[in-house]
């Protein structure tokens, strides 16, 4: 396949990466830890971890894993914490002692829960407290056999530590009771590990680093095989696309306040900064926007990465106007499309354009993003290096330049499989290595890939594709609306009708002033028939709204 993508894109991006620096993502911390040690690597609520006291706890932390569990080569350990210091250290530990990681959302459902670690046949899962009765209820239905709990304060400086965990356990009382006989507190697991020597275990590229699982969006959460391999290149694509973006500063200070279990935050920002020795601020609970404001007004940051309803979310508080934007280089925007109208507000505020990128758990995840320094047009961009993007029809079939079809990607970010699921890794791959995404996109002629939505999300009325983003996009333009979204309602004489939710922030929005909005500016099979006004939208944790919640309902 003729790579086109190639004719605009950037001359100092390679067309195909070099050989890879690392050859494991066990390799790429270390070499941080060894040429960065006095640089801050993590911080979160006041506290800052350099990269040699990360260095240090996480070695005791994989010596426990190790040495006093007894777990080896290739065991999956299982993470479910937010953004808090215990998670890199957690990490960085589970792949020093050459185990896997499997990514736990916290917010699970015991039913999910149960499901993921069943799946993944975790032996160990390091748990805050604040879920640990969630696991509780489903705790012998699974193969985990060792148990490690944590506070959110566990790591942070003295005396906040302590008072943060007080605060949570006894004031606030979002510790419910719980009861998981031979658990270990994060902190006595460090103890433990402390003075032990790790046995060192080869681990390279095809070794599996992480598992990790889709949202279960559609069927059974299936956890993706994400090679060393994977990681790793997807990392080198990041940074080689990145260029000299970061000439002018020591080093990187990211803004995370996606969670660092989700695909996005977990290579765009955790791998990716501390690859290149930068320090990530861990936003803990981002729904929190006067705090989360009030965070990161204390540092000169230079990498923001979010979803469009953060974004969103971030302008609509106050205060937003007082951050200092002016060091920032690169703000990257995926998870789920970004919405013109909120990007266009995002480049007037801060003097910087969203990029907006596009991947998925299945390509570790970054495939297609916007060269730095390009305004947003809705073009979710052109592949990274050593990537080709294929639009095709049903059969599989390449589509011609500005035809509508599914997006599929080829690339060393690919993952291997769907773990222990040969017939759902086979329904989703094409000949040559072509990954089938699920989304519905086309190409222009330059080699920029739009998207359009997702293939499930297709709305058919009276023939016509329909396509929930599009609506969406109109209908946040409208003053007093801060969301919305669309879904398709079964019809006798159309076959499906679409119904909008939207939040308002001007409660005299009435309903039919949002269809008096649509009437003129969609045409009519794309109108919302059915208007609904709620006071949230359901979303995933990453701030991604549900359609799917809201077709169940």
């Amino acid at each position: 396949m003729e790579k086109i993508w190639l004719k605009s894109y950037p001359d100092d991006v390679p067309v195909e990466l070099p050989d890879a620096p690392f050859r494991s993502v066990r390799e790429l911390f270390e070499h941080a830890f060894e040429n960065w040690a006095d640089r801050p690597a993590y911080s979160n609520m006041g506290t800052t971890l350099t990269y040699a006291e990360l260095d240090r706890k996480s070695m005791q932390f994989a010596c426990y894993l190790q040495q006093t569990l007894g777990l080896t080569r290739g065991e999956r350990v299982a993470i479910m914490l937010p953004n808090i210091l215990q998670y890199p250290v957690a990490m960085c530990g589970i792949f020093r002692a050459g185990l896997v990681v499997v990514n736990v959302n916290p917010l699970y459902t015991a039913r999910e829960l149960e499901h993921q670690l069943k799946d993944s046949g975790a032996r160990c899962l390091i748990i805050l407290e604040n879920f640990a009765h969630i696991f509780e209820e489903i705790a012998d239905r699974t193969p985990v056999e060792h148990v490690v709990t944590t506070g959110i304060g566990d790591l942070l400086d003295f005396p906040k530590g302590v008072v943060t965990n007080f605060v949570l356990r006894h004031v606030k009382k979002a510790v419910p009771a719980y009861s998981l006989p031979g658990k270990v507190s994060f902190k006595a697991a460090l103890k433990k590990g402390s003075g032990q020597a790790l046995q060192v275990v080869d681990i390279g590229f095809a070794d599996i680093a992480f598992l990790q699982y889709t949202g279960g969006t559609t069927g059974v959460s299936k956890g993706a095989m994400l090679s060393h391999r994977n990681m790793v290149r997807n990392v080198q694509q990041t940074v080689v696309w990145q260029g000299p973006a970061y000439k002018d500063f020591d080093y990187i200070i990211a803004i995370t306040a996606l969670p660092l279990y989700h695909i996005f935050s977990l290579q765009g920002n955790c791998l990716t900064v501390m690859s290149q020795g930068g320090q990530n601020v861990l936003i803990t609970n981002p729904r929190d926007s006067k705090a989360f404001i009030k965070e990161i007004r204390k540092f000169r940051f230079n990498l923001f990465t979010g979803v469009n309803t953060l974004f969103a979310s971030l302008m609509n508080t106050p205060g937003f106007d007082d951050i200092d934007f002016s060091d920032l280089r690169v703000c990257v925007g995926g998870g789920m499309a970004v919405q013109p109208a909120v990007a266009k507000e995002w480049r007037e505020r801060t003097g910087n354009p969203i990029l907006q990128g596009y991947g998925l758990t299945e390509t570790s995840p970054v495939a297609i993003v916007n060269p730095l320094g390009a305004e947003f047009t809705g073009a979710i961009g052109l592949p990274v290096s050593s990537t080709d993007v294929m639009i095709c029809d049903d059969a599989g079939n390449s589509l011609a330049i500005g035809e509508i079809g599914e997006i599929c990607i080829k690339g060393p970010q690919v993952m291997e499989g769907y773990w222990q699921r040969p017939q759902d890794t086979a329904d989703v791959m094409l000949p040559g290595g072509w990954l089938k995404t699920g989304d519905i996109g086309r190409m222009a002629e330059d080699g920029f890939v739009f998207i359009e939505d997702r293939k499930k999300d297709m709305i058919l009325v009276s023939g016509f594709n329909v396509y929930p983003n599009e609506i969406e996009n109109v209908v946040v333009e409208m003053d007093g609306i801060l969301e919305a979204a669309a879904i398709g309602l079964e019809d006798e004489r159309s076959g499906e009708i679409v119904k909008l939710f939207a939040v308002r922030t001007d409660p005299s929005v009435s309903e039919q002033d949002v269809l008096d909005f649509c009437r003129e500016n969609l045409t009519n099979y794309k109108r919302p028939k059915i208007v609904e006004f709620r006071d949230d939208l359901p979303k995933t944790n990453v701030g991604k709204i549900l359609r799917r919640a809201l077709r169940d309902e």
